[in-house]
């Protein structure tokens, strides 16, 4: 279970990186986009394709790393003020149904990307990009947000971490 669980966070670390190096990518081609554009009056072709495939491959990659750091927006106000017990049961519950969701998502969106490489999807932009290229970050993102809930899981039942992140000690006793 430990191999798996730093096998899993050394992933999602990776992904976080990546994730991150595609938002640096996005951020310098927009940057290329302004320059050639309004400073040397060129067109500008592929940079709108790359910067929004960039983001939206940085949301998949990245979701994994996101879930690991406990980086999403949440609600904890229900958690805090439940006793151990319940709260444990609530994350349970929580994860389950989280793990069933994003593992349906993976498999539709897996077909989605296979589709997409097997017809020869294009862009219907000019530069008519293979869209199985951007569209192969869905089901990586997602086989590695499935892997991290799995981890989240085994830590959860295992009581190797609390419930929510959240430790006895910060329990709201009003």
């Amino acid at each position: 279970m430990d191999a798996y669980i730093r096998a899993v966070t050394f992933l999602s670390r990776v992904a976080g990186v990546f994730a991150a190096l595609l938002i640096g990518l996005a951020v310098l081609v927009i940057c290329d986009m302004v320059i050639e554009r309004y400073m040397l009056n060129l067109t500008t072709i592929w940079q709108i394709d790359v910067v929004t495939y960039s983001i939206v491959s940085a949301t998949f990659v990245g979701s994994a790393y996101v879930l690991m750091t406990r980086g999403h927006v949440n609600v904890d106000v229900l958690p805090i003020y439940l006793r151990p017990g319940p709260r444990w049961w609530l994350a349970l519950f929580s994860i389950i149904l989280a793990f069933g969701f994003v593992l349906v998502l993976f498999v539709l969106c897996t077909n989605y990307w296979y589709e997409a490489w097997s017809e020869n999807w294009r862009s219907d932009t000019v530069w008519r990009a293979r869209l199985w290229i951007p569209f192969l970050s869905m089901p990586i993102g997602l086989g590695l947000l499935v892997l991290q809930y799995a981890a989240e899981l085994i830590c959860l039942v295992t009581g190797r971490a609390p419930p929510f992140g959240i430790s006895e000690d910060r329990t709201s006793h009003a």
